[in-house]
C-alpha cells in the first residue's frame, strides 16, 4: 500500500471516529497516533486532509447533500459519509491532488471498508462534485 492511501486510510478512520464524538479533536487525533503510528510523511499528509476536512465541513456537505439525490447526509452509512466527505474535501480544496486520483482513492478505501454497493454509490456522487467544479475525472486508460 502506498504512502498516501495509508495517510488517506488513516484520515478517514479518524474522521469516522470524530463523527461519533466531535468534543476534543486536537486531543483525540493525538491519541490517535499514539494508537495508529505512522511516518512522519503520512501523520503530515493525514492531518492535512482531517484539519482540512474539518474546517470545510459545511461546504463539503452542502456539495454532497445537492449531489446525492433521494439521500440525506444523516442518513448515509457513517463509513461512506466519511470517505465521501475525505475524497470532496481533496477534490474541492486541493489543487495539488487531480480529482480521478481522489475519487480512484475513495473507492479502493470504500472496497476496503465498507459493503460492494457502496463503491458505486460514492463513485457517482464524487463524479457529479468533480463535474459541477470544472473538474470532471479524466478517463481512465486501459
Amino acid at each position: 500500500m502506498g504512502a498516501r492511501r495509508k495517510a488517506r486510510e488513516h484520515a478517514f478512520q479518524f474522521l469516522f471516529q470524530l463523527d461519533f464524538d466531535q468534543d476534543n479533536p486536537q486531543e483525540k487525533i493525538e491519541l490517535f497516533w499514539q494508537e495508529h503510528p505512522c511516518l512522519p510523511q503520512q501523520q503530515e499528509f493525514a492531518a492535512e486532509l482531517v484539519w482540512g476536512t474539518i474546517e470545510q465541513l459545511s461546504i463539503i456537505d452542502r456539495h454532497i447533500s445537492k449531489q446525492a439525490i433521494n439521500w440525506r447526509l444523516e442518513r448515509m452509512a457513517v463509513v461512506d459519509r466519511n470517505i465521501l466527505r475525505l475524497a470532496t474535501y481533496e477534490i474541492l480544496f486541493r489543487e495539488d491532488i487531480p480529482p480521478k486520483v481522489s475519487i480512484n482513492e475513495a473507492l479502493e478505501i470504500a472496497k476496503k471498508y465498507s459493503d460492494t454497493k457502496s463503491a458505486k454509490f460514492i463513485n457517482g456522487i464524487l463524479d457529479k462534485i468533480a463535474g459541477e467544479s470544472g473538474l470532471e475525472k479524466e478517463p481512465e486508460q486501459k
